[in-house]
């Protein structure tokens, strides 16, 4: 099998007695790190407490290698919300609290993420890897999405709706430009290459699975924006974040059968 799974992940089904340790450990190290990084603005307050909480989970359930993943994800979502971000601000298109996250945006991008590690954590060793290749198809297409976004929002420059490819203003829910599906696949690539980097997948067979998911995904999500989303008000933001999210780990969990039969 062409993706090993971590060492910290136990071998069989369940949790070892000896890793309630591990959990406490994981518990006190996000409370710290969160009491120290919380004056940083890429999170609101309660926002970090719930980052707190799912660096928690993902400690407790991958070790550092998941956790550090998720931490490079957030860092790198932000800095690409900074990026001309004046320029957006002035054009009413910003994200809102100066670009700083809530708990909806937290688990709006990380929902997926959590339940895939959880399962790792408790699946036989022959599925984890599997859960993994899910685990790193959904932050990539997080990425993907928060890099096609920001980029084409400041610097696309002919923006249309996904479904009709008519001219519509950067911001629309739906719109997609060339430069911004350019950043999405670069942002995807990037995830990609973080997980295989930290031992999260293997190979090039994989990195390529979950970079074209990500991309994927999020073209999806656009079309979800420029439909049902115009349709139901209670689809938020968030929650077509999530169903991106699941999207592209459904599709990873579907297509590696493929990675494998190719790698065989």
């Amino acid at each position: 099998m062409p993706f090993p799974a971590p060492a910290l992940l136990p071998a069989s089904g369940l949790v070892a007695p000896q890793a309630w340790s591990h959990w406490l450990v994981a518990l006190a190290l996000n409370t710290l790190l969160i009491a120290l990084a919380q004056r940083l603005p890429l999170l609101t307050r309660s926002g970090w407490v719930h980052a707190g909480a799912l660096g928690t989970l993902l400690w407790g359930c991958l070790g550092p290698r998941g956790w550090l993943a998720v931490v490079l994800y957030l860092a790198l979502g932000s800095l690409v919300t900074r990026l001309g971000f004046r320029t957006k601000q002035a054009r009413g298109l910003a994200e809102a609290r100066g670009g700083a996250r809530g708990p909806e945006n937290v688990w709006g991008s990380a929902a997926s993420g959590a339940l895939l590690a959880m399962a790792a954590a408790l699946a036989p060793r022959p599925l984890q890897p599997l859960l993994l290749l899910g685990f790193a198809a959904s932050f990539a297409a997080k990425l993907a999405d928060t890099c096609g976004s920001e980029i084409g929002k400041r610097w696309g420059r002919h923006t249309v709706l996904i479904t009709t490819l008519r001219p519509v203003a950067p911001g629309t829910e739906g719109a997609i430009s060339l430069e911004g599906t350019a950043a999405s696949l670069l942002g995807a690539a990037l995830m990609a290459a973080l997980m295989a980097a930290l031992g999260l997948i293997s190979g090039r067979d994989a990195w390529l699975l979950v970079t074209l998911v990500g991309l994927v995904a999020t073209l999806l999500e656009s079309l979800i924006g420029a439909s049902a989303q115009q349709r139901w008000g209670w689809l938020s933001n968030e929650l077509v974040n999530g169903i991106q999210t699941a999207i592209a780990a459904v599709l990873a969990l579907l297509l590696a059968p493929l990675v494998l039969v190719a790698a065989s």
